[in-house]
């Protein structure tokens, strides 16, 4: 089949799509840009690592669309896969590529679009391509995700184009009927096509190709590690992931979308990655201005001739939707999200994300002069939440925030809780001693550390098993002021500390960008994690947004910038650290 059913062109469509984009003739965002702009390099200074670019296997795969092919649903029912520009350079780079041993070069590949845009059957044909013209004997094909029903979604576009092509029909075989098909059989290759997900229980896939669809809604790395433990034994195995936008940045998807965007723009380099991620430039309102929607929607500019509804989702569409958040806010999320590319946060978040990151930077405690005024703040915990220790430098407006957990139960709450425990204690960012509950002594050891190194003027703390701290600091000759701060709506007899103050600072700091906070995943995800409950008189405290979030690095951050409102601290004219300016209290 592959052979009498593939054409072969002296056109190059990949390229000419990349110098489109590069010109200024095709409306992309900043990614495709680079994604483009990294083709057309690679043109020229790929032979030189090994790489070339082999055409006629480029226009062998978008020939087996184009002329295999057919579209399922609607008023798409049966017509030709007519590949879109994008698609054509997708196609034409993931299997016209190739390395110094001669196979295919990449072995990853990760596409974020808008929602509609036709990325579900573009990869359910790479499945149906891998399985019957890829010339590799027993491929197996899986679409691959965390649940059985996800995994079928995109199954069952592949099922359909098998049943509108001619050619597909004659030569598969299908195991089930209906919406129940579960496998595709090649016979002449002994190779097949089927779903697969985490809940399978199936050990040992060897995926010759694997679809990974809306890669956002995966809560864990437990289905791409399966897929990627077993391309091992593969000569050019695929990994195609697609996707749209997220809102959750500790996930999986946000690390390729990352890791992505860094490949394309030449800040890492990774010849075996390939990604294709639609996003608007900084500035770009899709509410406000609809020139920019082509970017995240790379169907747009492709439809019907004559019309106003443009290319899959279309204007009419796009409008449609746009109106509709603005008469309903809660909407607004998961339309810059699906329909424009935008990574969001959840609903009714504390802060931000952008807010948040505009704070952090990645510095070193050593790099904080010795003996800096500091407050501190103190959210302790027992056998399932974090206990974080924060400290806040007032002159020189930078914060910190170190975590424990214990040891004996991380990998069982990584599996409860969804984030990479495990990972980020590995990394540092988490302290982990041994057993099933905190170790108070390894926490009351640091900040006796610290207390050696800074001059903290006090450390605001949650009266919640405070008793079973103390012993622990006397024990060890540990003394620093400790301010009680008060939890929810209470305030603190003796300190007159409570929450809806300290948020309220704490806000102000990061809205103003007036507060440099170390880098860290784990106070991140709390910072995600958190959203805000007010009361009658609008004095407003933190919750979690999920049972299985965590905001115990919030709250310790919060009470440290608290605490140092007691105290203001007098200091004369001089540059802060990280050249800020000079703050007095906060």
């Amino acid at each position: 089949m592959s052979k009498s059913a593939s054409r072969t062109s002296t056109s190059d469509r990949a390229s000419a799509f990349a110098r489109d984009v590069i010109d200024g003739k095709i409306v992309a965002g900043p990614d495709v840009r680079n994604a483009c702009q990294r083709h057309l390099n690679d043109l020229k200074r790929g032979p030189a690592r090994g790489l070339y670019w082999d055409l006629d296997s480029a226009n062998r795969v978008i020939g087996y669309f184009e002329d295999v092919l057919c579209l399922n649903g609607g008023e798409y029912e049966g017509q030709a896969f007519h590949l879109l520009p994008w698609q054509a350079f997708i196609l034409g780079s993931l299997f016209g590529w190739k390395g110094p041993d001669g196979f295919r070069r990449f072995r990853t590949g990760y596409i974020e679009t808008a929602k509609g845009s036709g990325k579900s059957p573009l990869a359910a044909g790479i499945g149906l391509y891998g399985m019957t013209s890829d010339d590799e004997a027993r491929a197996e094909i899986y679409a691959a995700a965390t649940k059985k029903d996800q995994a079928m979604i995109l199954f069952r576009d592949a099922v359909s184009m098998v049943d509108q092509s001619a050619l597909l029909a004659d030569r598969l075989e299908k195991s089930g009927r209906g919406e129940k098909v579960w496998n595709l059989a090649h016979y002449a290759s002994g190779s097949f096509f089927r779903p697969i997900s985490a809940d399978d229980g199936q050990s040992g896939p060897r995926p010759h190709v694997a679809l990974l669809d809306e890669i956002h809604e995966h809560k864990t790395r437990v289905v791409v590690d399966m897929i990627r433990a077993g391309t091992k034994s593969r000569r050019q195995a695929l990994i195609v992931m697609i996707t749209n936008s997220g809102h959750d940045r500790t996930s999986v998807c946000y690390e390729y979308h990352q890791y992505g965007q860094a490949i394309c723009s030449g800040q890492q380099q990774d010849d075996s990655f390939f990604a294709f991620i639609c996003s608007l430039d900084e500035g770009d309102d899709p509410f406000k201005n609809e020139d920019c929607w082509y970017k995240s929607n790379p169907s747009l500019a492709f439809g019907k001739s004559g019309d106003d509804n443009g290319g899959l989702p279309g204007l009419k569409y796009l409008r449609e939707q746009v109106i509709e958040a603005r008469g309903m806010p809660a909407k607004e999320s998961s339309v810059r999200r699906l329909n424009f590319c935008q990574w969001v946060d959840a609903d009714n978040p504390w802060l931000s994300a952008d807010t948040w990151f505009s704070c952090e930077q990645d510095f070193d405690v050593e790099d904080i002069p010795e003996n800096e005024p500091c407050y501190g703040g103190l959210d302790l915990s027992g056998t399932r939440d974090l206990t974080a220790l924060a400290l806040y430098f007032p002159r020189i407006r930078t914060a910190l925030v170190e975590f424990w957990t214990p040891k004996d139960t991380l990998l069982d709450r990584v599996r409860t809780d969804r984030v990479p425990y495990d990972a980020w204690q590995r990394a540092g960012y988490l302290h982990a001693p041994t057993g099933v509950a905190v170790n108070y002594a390894a926490v009351a050891t640091r900040l006796g550390q610290l207390a050696a190194r800074f001059s903290i003027l006090g450390v605001a703390f949650d009266a919640y098993r405070i008793k079973y701290f103390l012993p622990e600091l006397e024990s060890l000759g540990i003394s620093v002021p400790l301010l009680a701060h008060g939890q929810g709506y209470t305030v603190a007899k003796d300190s007159g500390l409570w929450m809806p103050r300290s948020i309220e600072l704490t806000e102000a700091l990061l809205a103003e960008q007036r507060i440099v906070i170390q880098a860290n995943p784990v106070l991140r995800w709390n910072a995600a994690s958190a959203v805000l409950e007010a009361d009658q008189k609008n004095n407003r405290i933190f919750a979690k947004r999920k049972s299985t979030g965590r905001i115990d690095g919030v709250v310790a951050l919060a009470m440290s910038i608290g605490a140092s409102e007691l105290q203001l601290v007098e200091v004369g004219d001089r540059d802060g650290f990280f050249n800020n300016p000079i703050m007095v209290g906060v």
